[in-house]
């Protein structure tokens, strides 16, 4: 199967980097260099930045319903190449292609949904004092927006901030992942086809912290949305915040899942099981930390082992394939040392625990038990195939528990009592809870954290108005 090099996307034209330097992507799978992608230099940032202004004057100018009928083109464009998009992902992601698919389906109902949203952006009338006075609240597009995404989920991550820009009426520029470089490229190839003003959407790659550096501070770009780890993610908002440019941050998590005394334990497993080895536990509201009622908890543990064994591991494009490789090897040495860590300060190893095979970044799906709080896997997020597993006797304690990380992203809990899940719903200090099932982020729901995960969201008609600028226009008629 082919993997496409990938260009940048300036001023509406597909293009090398100015200096010809490439980054090599790599297959997960196999560890071998599959493509490249180009390196964007200063020169490339400011023929891009000069097109996303130019994009932004063009876009904020053409009628909503002509905003709304170009991302719908989009969208279309994105459900008819679903299944090549995908397999180009998996390659350089990782993930099983029946994950790939759903994810690239869902960005086209994501754009569909901001398409819509984008044609009730309202101001309001306000009445005045003075009956000779006609006072008027109006929302206009913020501007250039630039955009950093991670690798975990190429499209997904890109989708909802590009989205949201579009209907607010703002150009955006994406810095997208340098491993994970083709996929977000073809959904930027969706909306150039679909016939979006040149500029209004561009593409950039190379240095993280080069590009970050640059673009943030640019008198161009008015507002910044990141996706990715909380220590990157401060220190592009104390960048933002200094030159007064308006953020949205979805950083990291380490989500609780409660099971409670009184909780269905076969629903309980079957959800969190899943949801815990989804793309190789890589995802930012995947559930890490398993706080189980000691009633049910040798129960629970010896289930959940038992799915953990069961999973067939292996390449994404491999029929039946449930959990592919991680992102890298540098993952792998995360996860053994975090292995290693958790066994010395006394947890249980039920099953896993180790890499799998020499070649490619697959790692044994993991079950820990009995694990003590002073390991580093309860205190930092994971971001692997690693459930780590404690006891509770009241639910107080497990509420507090989940509480005591700075991180606030997701949270999810399992019990039958309506007074349990309401004292969770009231307690548990997440931007998004699921109770009694797994997560089910949508276009129309908020999506985002709390804390040291970030503020903001990527969902909702919260993610268009945090794109829009709110002015007070008063005009006396004399």
């Amino acid at each position: 199967m082919t993997y496409p090099n990938t260009q940048l996307f300036i001023a509406g034209q597909w293009q090398d980097a100015a200096e010809g330097k490439t980054i090599a992507v790599f297959n997960p799978s196999t560890g071998k260099e599959i493509g490249r992608v180009a390196h964007a230099s200063k020169t490339d940032l400011d023929l891009a930045l000069a097109a996303a202004q130019k994009g932004f004057e063009a876009w904020r100018d053409m009628p909503a319903a002509e905003r709304a009928k170009t991302m719908r083109r989009a969208a279309a464009l994105m459900r008819e190449r679903a299944e090549a998009i995908a397999a180009i992902m998996v390659q350089e992601q990782g993930k099983p292609l029946a994950e790939a698919k759903v994810e690239t389906m869902a960005s086209a109902d994501i754009i569909e949904w901001f398409a819509d949203e984008s044609l009730r952006v309202y101001g309001r009338i306000v009445p005045s004092r003075n009956l000779k006075a006609t006072q008027m609240v109006l929302k206009d597009p913020v501007g250039p927006v630039a955009a950093f995404t991670p690798w975990n989920f190429p499209i997904n991550q890109v989708v909802r901030k590009l989205a949201a820009a579009l209907g607010a009426g703002c150009s955006i520029l994406v810095k997208a992942p340098e491993e994970t470089p083709a996929s977000p490229a073809e959904l930027i190839r969706a909306f150039a086809d679909a016939g979006v003003p040149a500029g209004t959407v561009g593409l950039v790659y190379g240095d993280p912290a080069e590009i970050s550096s640059y673009l943030i501070p640019h008198p161009v770009i008015r507002k910044v949305t990141f996706t990715g780890s909380t220590p990157v993610g401060k220190q592009l908002a104390a960048l933002a915040g200094k030159h007064m440019k308006r953020v949205t941050m979805e950083l990291g998590g380490h989500a609780p899942v409660i099971v409670a005394e009184d909780a269905d334990l076969e629903l309980a497993i079957k959800i969190s099981s899943g949801a815990k080895f989804r793309n190789a536990g890589q995802v930012c509201i995947s559930p890490t930390r398993y706080l189980v009622h000691e009633s049910i908890r040798a129960d629970f543990v010896a289930a959940f082992a038992k799915y953990a064994q069961g999973l067939k591991v292996g390449d994404g494009l491999t029929a039946g394939t449930q959990m592919g490789p991680l992102a890298n090897p540098r993952r792998i040495t995360a996860m053994a040392d975090l292995m290693a860590d958790a066994v010395q300060h006394g947890a249980t190893l039920v099953t896993g625990g180790e890499r799998i095979g020499s070649e490619g970044n697959f790692f044994q799906p993991t079950v820990l038990n009995d694990v003590p709080l002073s390991a580093r896997i309860v205190n930092e997020e994971p971001f692997g195939p690693v459930a780590a597993i404690r006891g509770f006797e009241k639910i107080e304690d497990a509420i507090a528990e989940a509480n005591r990380l700075p991180f606030g992203l997701a949270g999810y809990a399992f019990t039958s009592s309506l007074k349990n899940a309401h004292l969770l719903a009231q307690r548990l200090e997440v931007g998004m809870l699921w109770i009694n099932q797994a997560a089910a982020p949508a276009a129309e729901l908020p999506f985002g954290g709390l804390k040291d995960s970030g503020y903001g969201s990527e969902g909702g008609p919260e993610a268009i108005e945090a794109h829009l600028n709110t002015r007070l226009v008063s005009i006396m008629n004399v």
